[in-house]
């Protein structure tokens, strides 16, 4: 009992000393405020990116351009880099010399610096990359997903960098869309728990810690329901189905702590997210409880008047935007913003009390990341850059995205004394293992990846020795070599099988856009030539989203989804094919058929159905392969679905358990996942959601049981009224291929 009391007085004690830091960092804030002038005020609010300060030497600055900015324009922000990622020598040194120039400032404020470490420290070269956030949803382990984030905040510290533009919790419901590969995939459980856990890793630590970074949600909100597909392009979408699919991801994220958030660049309805004072005040403030910095995007306010034409000035596209609720604006390459808001201000167009609402804000942030105490470079950070266990932690989460999708006839894992060919143009690409924000924005410029980045081809002729590796690849994803057809058949004559690797090149926002899914000609005719050999194909896919394969997949033997898994993708590649990896990641997205039927897994019962004359066919949800698809090289049951109850009521909790065993001859890990179902609703339900997931690891022969626990508010939707509800009546839970049901009801 001593020990208890001891323990709570602890913590009792750190509570209250973080809430007397708190306290303390407002009152400074108040203070310098009502120092500050109106051109500093809104220069705090203004972030430019580096390329208006710096030279074409990569890393070195314009010594007049950077007074212009930090003196006489008073910026508060700055992000990006100019062409391509930077040492952390270079890092420490341009960050040195922008603290040097905001000492000369006359109230010394820090500048706050940004960029897009989306999966690892995108721009110091040497940095370690993980997978995408579309391959970490697909290894469905929170656990891992937050030791990545450690070593991407650790990696941006130690480059002197405390402000990352990351995680995108935006919910991956169209394929097309270009930056589908940075979503947690198509659905809102996934999203919000790995969103919520990635964002609560990145700052946990205490942003004054060397190990933390300030986190970023982004983009909100509803940015990835494009109506084309297209990036920045319009968005109609009703309320319930925003607030039933795309709100929660965030709701998750303030609750976990998150700094700052990114606003959508599109239109909803026909209104720029930035000009939306309903959503960005009235749903993210006051709704949400948000209090951190909202930033914008790139260019997205002058964009206002520019493009969506919704303000007749650009000026008065200023004015929109901080009066709905926009603290900092990314111009980025220019000082308008600057100019515009000050006229604004002295014309009564935006009142002073937003202007201090937000510059406090900003002010908040760069007190609690510590810039006020120590503005530099933290030379205690450097030491957790490039640290070998990264090396090993970078392996594990591309073992845990590779989804095994088929195994016909069980080709794999393949066998180290057969001779194979290695065709396609993924086999010698470092860009398309790796995706979008690689060292450079688009991840294509491979000459600036580790020297000792493997392609796929490499990692093969390790495993099986070169005199066992044939292959009609060369470097370059487009080169014209890699799809030669007639090359491939000759070579296939002399190998046992074909290890075929397909998909797409690095690719990031705008560039990215494409006018459908299908694969080029190009990579379907040597699919043809392979599949024509009558020697087994075996089909790798390193792509951001899923690119249609249907028309080839019924005479592919073997199909790995590799997504774009980092800096480790092509050792975790060979290593599944050669069975020394037992895969066990899942689909985090409905992999489609054909473009007529891009149905979700989580439709409503509608969509499932097919009418023809009087019959109903439930056809609706075909895709080629469905949401959760995963399989291993060993086999798994489940058996003994337990209930605690078949009549949940209140605020009460269902307990549920099942016996999951591996009736398979080897090792092999499993994710676990409950669904549920409302039987019936005031609006038509979905047919299932994912509710809950555990991972579990599994010798051969073992078994273990899985406990959840859910509640009412795992069962809610939102109605007609817009209200976040649990209805009485009857609900199912699945797990596999297990299911039963229970009543709730309302106390």
């Amino acid at each position: 009992m001593k020990n208890y009391f001891f323990v709570v007085a602890i913590i009792a004690s750190f509570i209250d000393l973080k809430a007397q830091k708190v306290e303390s960092n407002q009152k400074k804030v108040e203070a310098i405020l009502a120092k500050m002038t109106l051109e500093e005020k809104v220069g705090q609010m203004t972030q430019i990116t580096l390329g208006v300060i710096g030279t074409q030497t990569d890393g070195e600055l314009n010594t007049e351009a950077l007074k212009n900015a930090v003196i006489k324009h008073k910026v508060g922000s700055i992000l990006n880099v100019t062409n391509h990622a930077l040492t952390v020598g270079q890092w420490s040194q341009l960050l040195t010399e922008i603290a040097d120039e905001a000492k000369n400032t006359r109230l010394q404020i820090p500048i706050l610096y940004g960029l897009d470490g989306i999966h690892g420290q995108t721009y110091t070269l040497e940095s370690t990359l993980f997978p995408q956030n579309i391959g970490m949803a697909a290894t469905r382990n929170l656990d891992l997903a937050r030791a990545v984030t450690k070593v991407a905040a650790k990696e941006l510290r130690a480059s002197g960098v405390r402000w990352n533009f990351a995680t995108v919790l935006d919910c991956g419901r169209q394929p097309l869309w270009s930056r589908f590969p940075e979503t947690y995939g198509e659905d809102v459980y996934i999203g919000k728990t790995m969103g919520a856990a990635v964002v609560k890793a990145y700052e946990e630590d205490g942003l004054n810690s060397t190990t933390a970074v300030a986190s970023c949600m982004k983009h909100f909100l509803g940015y990835s329901a494009s109506r084309n597909g297209k990036d920045r392009t319009p968005i109609y979408l009703p309320e319930i189905e925003l607030r039933e699919y795309y709100l929660p991801q965030f709701r998750e994220a303030v609750k976990a702590g998150a700094s700052s958030v990114m606003i959508n660049s599109s239109i909803i309805n026909g209104m720029p997210v930035h000009a939306s004072k309903y959503l960005l005040t009235d749903i993210l403030r006051k709704e949400l409880g948000f209090n951190g910095v909202a930033v914008s995007d790139w260019e997205d306010i002058k964009r206002v008047y520019a493009w969506h034409h919704v303000a007749s000035t650009p000026r008065q596209a200023v004015a929109m935007c901080v009066n709905a609720g926009v603290d900092m604006s990314m111009v980025p390459s220019d000082f308008t913003f600057y100019d515009l808001l000050i006229e604004a201000v002295q014309k009564n167009e935006v009142p002073m009390v937003r202007i201090d609402e937000a510059v406090k804000r900003i002010l908040i942030l760069k007190m609690n990341l510590g810039l006020f105490d120590h503005p530099y470079p933290e030379e205690g950070a450097k030491a957790n850059f490039g640290r070998p266990e990264y090396q090993t932690l970078a392996l594990d989460a591309a073992h845990e995205a590779m989804t095994l999708l088929k195994n016909q006839d069980d080709v794999l894992p393949l066998l180290k004394s057969k001779r194979y060919l290695v065709a396609g143009p993924g086999a010698q690409s470092i860009s398309a293992l790796n995706g979008c924000w690689s060292y450079t924005w688009q991840g294509k410029e491979e000459q600036w990846y580790p020297k000792d980045s493997k392609t796929i081809l490499q990692t093969i002729k390790e495993k099986v020795g070169e005199k066992n590796v044939l292959t009609t690849t060369v470097k370059g994803f487009e080169s014209t070599e890699n799809f030669d057809a007639d090359a491939l058949t000759r070579s296939a004559k002399n190998a046992d099988a074909i290890i075929l690797c397909l998909g797409e090149n690095a690719y990031a926002e705008s560039p990215g856009n494409i006018a459908d899914l299908a694969l080029d000609e190009n990579q379907q005719a040597l699919a043809r030539a392979a599949i024509a050999t009558e020697k087994p194909v075996i089909l790798v896919l390193t792509e951001g989203r899923p690119r249609f394969i249907t028309n080839l997949e019924p005479k592919i033997s073997g199909i790995l989804m590799a997504y774009w898994s980092g800096r480790k993708a092509a050792e975790a590649v060979a290593d599944v094919l050669f069975g020394d990896y037992n895969p066990n990641g899942k689909l985090p997205f409905s992999y489609p058929r054909s473009s007529g039927e891009i149905v979700l897994y989580d439709r409503k019962p509608a969509e499932d159905i097919r009418e023809v004359f009087n019959d109903d066919v439930h056809t609706g949800y075909n895709p080629l392969f469905a949401f959760g698809t995963g399989l291993s090289y060993t086999s798994f049951s489940y058996t003994d679905l337990k209930l605690s109850t078949k009549k949940l009521s209140g605020d009460n909790s269902l307990q549920v358990s099942v016996l999951v065993s591996n009736t398979g001859k080897v090792d092999g890990k499993q994710t676990i996942e409950l669904y549920t179902r409302d039987m019936y609703a005031s609006i038509s339900p979905d047919m299932k959601r994912l509710r809950a997931f555990q991972k579990i690891n599994l010798k051969a022969g073992e078994s273990k049981t899985v406990h959840f626990s859910i509640n009412k508010n795992d069962l809610a939707f939102v109605n007609t009224a817009l209200k976040t509800v649990t209805e009485a009546g009857a609900f199912k839970v699945m797990i596999g291929n297990l299911s039963d049901e229970f009543q709730y009801k309302k106390l």
